[in-house]
């Protein structure tokens, strides 16, 4: 009995152990310092837990595409703020949106999603990143 209680005490710190690892930091891959502003073409959205995700097309100054991926909140914190595929902040391939984010460390085209400016002008904050008063 002893041995079948510390097998199940120790199988379940060790669950808890790797679910706290897989949690990370946003520092870990994002300039915390950094704010960068982009805008482009909608080429893919996902609404999935843990992280959704945005991809949009940006055209550069040499007028070559670059595909920049954005990681969003929760699908349940998007739906909190009625981001999603209807309704008045739907997010649909081919929209016009200008991005704010963090970009990443590397300066590769990823970033985390602070706020969506839609076709419309309207504006929705995602995330208030570096701005705890946005």
């Amino acid at each position: 009995m002893i041995k079948r209680t510390l097998v199940c005490v120790l199988l379940c710190g060790l669950m808890a152990t790797g679910s706290l690892l897989a949690h990370h930091s946003l520092a870990g891959v994002y300039d915390m310092k950094a704010d960068k502003v982009v805008s482009g073409a909608v080429k893919a959205v996902k609404f999935v837990n843990p992280h959704g995700s945005l991809q949009i097309e940006v055209t550069g100054t040499d007028g070559k595409p670059t595909v920049w991926t954005f990681t969003m909140g929760s699908a349940t914190s998007l739906a909190q703020r009625n981001v999603g595929l209807t309704g008045p902040n739907a997010l649909h391939v081919g929209d016009q949106v200008t991005i704010d984010c963090i970009p990443a460390i590397n300066g590769s085209p990823l970033g985390f999603l602070k706020k969506v400016t839609y076709p419309d002008g309207h504006t929705v904050v995602i995330s208030a990143g570096n701005n705890p008063n946005e």
